[in-house]
């Protein structure tokens, strides 16, 4: 006796394929009695057939399912997950592009979810246009939590491995510069702000400012000279700098004190924030209360005290490259190196 192969199909396959065969019939003109049982039928009448052979077919096989074993593996695995790239420790990353409405969005993400785990990926992240905000609440339901936010969109993560949460934090630190700025008459650059700690205090205050993203330390510095003051300079070296905790929405502090030298001297101040720009003998600056009494401040006035009279040595700017080819600056004493 004939053994008879017996194949499995989900109702989706089995309309599509139900769909196909039944456009083929339809583009053929009927063939002979003998040999295909639709003699006397119109190919109009076949048509008008089509939909109840595609329900037959449908409910026949309802209980039946079926992997084309001419259909690669993953590509059944990864129908009807979120598109995902793989990150470079063990997890993935979702970049939400497209409109997607929520009824939508759940299942997938919840499927995805299931078969990363089978992976034994760790770290999920889903990146959301702030178009798509009405996917966060959901997201965080599944267990996500917020990561950072970006004007335009936010990162939400979510660890999935049994092992311990690794995932590096945000952003930790701040980074900002003061810019030392002293002509041929010794005398030093300084601001006093309208807003801010200094506010009304009348303390006079090197330009200060902070290192937009994607921006080097050196070319912050002389940018916020130009902003503030509307002097030229061109920086000469990183003199010292300090790290402190707790400070811009709890996050810590990098401050890096530099020195640059002015190509200008004509002084147009930022009339939004500053009350008065100048140039000060810089004996007058380091005799103020404030800078005299604040342990801070007086270190940092000696350091560049010592840099203008007894050759102290900073840290300038060493133009290199990382290991993936970007370019970097490094900032580093060459004084004491090219002597070594």
């Amino acid at each position: 006796m004939r053994r008879l192969r017996t194949f499995t199909f989900t109702r989706s396959e089995t309309q599509a394929r139900a769909v196909s065969y039944s456009s083929s019939i339809s583009n053929r003109p009927c063939v002979a009695a003998s040999s295909f049982p639709c003699s006397g039928v119109s190919p109009r009448g076949i048509r008008h057939r089509i939909p109840l052979l595609i329900r037959k077919f449908s409910f026949s096989t309802s209980s039946l399912s079926l992997k084309n074993p001419m259909e690669p593996e993953n590509r059944v695995q990864r129908s009807g997950l979120l598109s995902a790239v793989d990150d470079l420790y063990g997890g993935v990353m979702v970049d939400m592009k497209e409109h997607m409405d929520v009824m939508v969005f759940v299942p997938l993400l919840r499927a995805s979810l299931s078969y990363w785990r089978e992976l034994g990926k760790k770290g999920i992240w889903i990146k959301v246009p702030i178009q798509l905000v009405h996917l966060i609440e959901p997201a965080v339901k599944e267990g996500f939590r917020f990561h950072h936010a970006e004007p335009e969109y936010l990162m939400l993560v979510c660890w999935i491995s049994e092992t311990t949460d690794t995932l590096p934090s945000n952003a930790s630190h701040r980074v900002g510069i003061g810019a030392f700025v002293m002509n041929t008459k010794q005398e030093v650059l300084v601001v006093q702000e309208k807003g801010g700690k200094f506010k009304g205090t009348g303390v006079w205050k090197f330009p200060t400012g902070v290192v937009n993203e994607g921006e080097d330390i050196c070319e912050s510095a002389v940018r916020e000279v130009k902003e503030e003051t509307g002097v030229d300079t061109e920086f000469v070296e990183v003199l010292a700098f300090r790290q402190s905790h707790q400070s811009f929405f709890g996050k810590s502090d990098l401050f890096f004190v530099c020195m640059l030298q002015p190509r200008s001297s004509h002084i147009q101040k930022q009339m939004s924030e500053l009350e008065a720009a100048q140039w000060m003998p810089f004996e007058e600056y380091a005799a103020q209360p404030f800078v005299r009494d604040h342990k801070l401040f007086n270190y940092i006035a000696n350091i560049c005290l010592a840099k203008s009279e007894k050759g102290y040595s900073g840290f300038p700017a060493v133009s290199t490259t990382t290991s993936s080819g970007k370019t970097t600056n490094l900032y580093v004493n060459k004084k004491d190196l090219n002597e070594l």
